[in-house]
């Protein structure tokens, strides 16, 4: 697990998977260390010992006050449970269309639902919750904000193959879209490109990316490029 610190106490923990796509995949979890931490994305169950050796580097893991995750999946919310039962103080927080589905019956503790906009106090981070229904993926997706540091906790947006650095300033439009060629994970709806134009509003510095590198610059124009990348494979699937 390797751990670099991408924003101000915002952490990223990364494991390198050689054999996930044709040259390798990243499952980046990131904790926002505060006087309330929260983790976003936990990881498969079966890695949460690796997860639990990285956090107690940056902090006691039973210090953790919320866990979360852009949708459902292993990758995303595999150790759930496993974390609940490490930090007694903690509560899954998610959308409320994510809670109400799945996550009333999934979590050993009842999860704290979110509406769209929502802010959660941290300390001295506010992290907002943001409905993004299909977008990229899972009618519950949701990412969130954190408004002190500009940064985007945008899940599985901007999934790039490959062992790359923590951060970088580079394009990442490119690897994004040979990702999406290789896997064709996201839906093309024509709230795709929408969606993720709204989110270009929010000016974020920071893209903590789920599968690959973190990219620090112009958030704005790097989202905007993908909206339109997936309406241009949206027109092409049209016609």
């Amino acid at each position: 697990m390797q751990i670099a610190e991408i924003a101000d106490h915002i952490y990223r923990f990364s494991m390198f998977v050689p054999d996930v796509g044709p040259t390798g995949f990243t499952f980046n979890q990131y904790l926002i260390n505060d006087e309330r931490p929260l983790l976003f994305h936990t990881g498969h169950r079966a890695t949460f010992p690796l997860l639990a050796e990285a956090v107690a580097t940056i902090t006691p893991l039973d210090r953790l006050r919320w866990i979360t995750f852009g949708h459902l999946e292993a990758d995303e919310c595999g150790a759930m449970n496993e974390l609940l039962a490490a930090a007694p103080q903690a509560e899954v927080a998610h959308g409320a269309l994510g809670c109400m589905v799945s996550l009333n019956d999934l979590a050993d503790r009842p999860p704290c639902p979110l509406a769209d906009g929502q802010v959660i106090e941290l300390g001295a981070h506010r992290v907002r919750h943001i409905d993004t229904p299909h977008v990229p993926h899972g009618w519950e997706a949701r990412i969130l904000y954190e408004e002190t540091t500009n940064t985007l906790l945008c899940g599985d947006l901007f999934t790039q193959l490959g062992n790359g650095p923590a951060v970088t300033n580079e394009d990442i439009i490119g690897a994004a879209a040979q990702a999406e060629d290789v896997f064709g994970a996201s839906c093309l709806t024509p709230n795709t490109g929408p969606t993720i134009r709204r989110l270009a509003d929010l000016s974020p510095t920071t893209l903590a990316v789920m599968h690959g590198s973190c990219f620090v610059g112009d958030g704005s124009t790097a989202l905007l490029a993908l909206a339109d990348e997936y309406d241009r494979r949206l027109s092409d699937a049209r016609s």
